[in-house]
C-alpha cells in the first residue's frame, strides 16, 4: 500500500545533534510532499516549538499536522483546525503541583506565550556528566517568553494540556515513581527525555491522537510511516503500518520497530523513503 503521511518526532528523530534537520533529511521529505505525501511532526513540545520546523519543511504550504504536548493537542498547521484538545483539569493540576513541591524538581507550564516557573534561576541540571541551564533550554527552544509566579498550585486556575518537570536525569530515575503515584490511573506520565518527567490528561499518547486525527481526514495506519527514538514515540510507531526506530533510539524502541533506520546525524530518516520516492 502507498504511504499517505511520514509520522515525525522531532528530538533525535528529525533533527541532528544540533536541533537541525539535515540538507539530505529535508530534501526528501519536501521530495515526499511534492508526491502528495502528508508531513505530520509528532512532538512533546508545544506548537510555538514545532513551527519553527514545520516552515522549514513548507509544511503550512502542503497541509502538515502537528501533534503537540506527547498528543493533547492536534493542530492542521494550514488551517488552524484543531482535532485533538485534551487538557488537565484545574483541581488535578494543582494536586500534581502541590506534589511537586515534595521533590527537588523544576516545574513548569506554559501559559498563553510565556513559560511559568517559581524561579529562573533555580535553573541548572545535570544529565549525566553534562550541566547546563534547563530553563534557558526549555524556553528558547520553543520561543517561550520567561515569566516567574510565587506560587504555581495557586497560579494555575486553567487547564493546561501538560505539566513539565526538569530535574538531574539520575534524580528523576530514582524518584519518577514517588513522583507519580498518587496520579496512578488518573494521568499519562512518562519521561520524554532522562532530565524530563511530564504528566498529561490519562489515556494521552502519541498513537492515541493521531488515530483520532487522522480518521478526520481520511488516512489510514497502514498508509503512515513512522519515525522515533524515544519512549513517548512507541505509540506513534505501534500505531503506523511501519515503525521506524532511528539508530540512537532506545532499546525499547529499536526492539518494537519494524526498521531500525540509521541515526539522526546520518540521514537515517531519508535512507529509509529513499524506496518510496523513487
Amino acid at each position: 500500500m502507498a504511504i499517505k503521511a511520514i509520522l515525525l518526532d522531532i528530538d533525535g528523530t528529525l533533527t541532528n545533534s544540533q536541533k537541525e534537520i539535515t540538507p539530505d533529511t529535508k530534501l526528501a521529505l519536501m521530495k515526499a510532499q511534492e508526491k502528495g505525501i502528508r508531513l505530520v511532526i509528532a512532538s512533546g513540545r508545544p506548537s510555538r516549538g514545532i513551527f519553527k520546523y514545520g516552515d522549514q519543511l513548507d509544511m503550512r504550504q502542503n497541509h502538515g499536522l502537528f501533534v503537540c504536548y506527547n498528543g493533547a493537542r492536534v493542530v492542521d498547521c494550514s488551517t488552524g483546525d484543531v482535532y485533538v484538545d485534551v487538557t488537565i483539569p484545574p483541581e488535578l493540576s494543582k494536586e500534581v503541583l502541590a506534589h511537586m513541591k515534595k521533590f527537588n524538581v523544576r516545574t513548569i507550564i506554559t501559559h498563553g506565550s510565556h513559560m511559568v516557573v517559581e524561579d529562573v534561576y533555580n535553573c541548572m541540571i545535570h544529565d549525566g556528566d553534562r550541566e547546563f541551564n534547563v530553563i534557558e533550554y526549555e524556553s528558547r527552544m520553543n520561543g517561550y517568553r520567561l515569566m516567574e509566579t510565587e506560587d504555581l498550585e495557586e497560579y494555575t486556575n486553567f487547564p493546561v494540556n501538560k505539566i513539565l518537570t526538569a530535574g538531574d536525569s539520575a534524580y528523576l530515575q530514582e524518584h519518577y515513581q514517588e513522583m507519580a503515584a498518587p496520579f496512578q490511573g488518573r494521568l499519562s506520565m512518562m519521561f520524554t527525555a532522562d532530565f524530563y518527567y511530564e504528566f498529561t490528561a490519562l489515556g494521552i499518547d502519541k498513537g492515541t491522537a493521531l488515530k483520532t486525527a487522522m480518521a478526520k481526514i481520511g488516512i489510514q495506519p497502514e498508509e503512515c510511516i513512522a519515525f522515533g527514538d524515544a519512549e513517548n514515540d512507541i505509540s506513534m510507531l505501534k500505531y503506523a503500518g511501519i515503525g521506524v526506530a532511528m539508530g540512537n533510539g532506545q532499546p525499547a524502541v529499536k526492539e518494537m520497530a519494524d526498521i531500525i533506520a540509521d541515526d539522526n546525524d546520518h540521514d537515517g530518516i531519508a535512507k529509509v523513503l529513499a524506496p518510496y520516492l523513487d
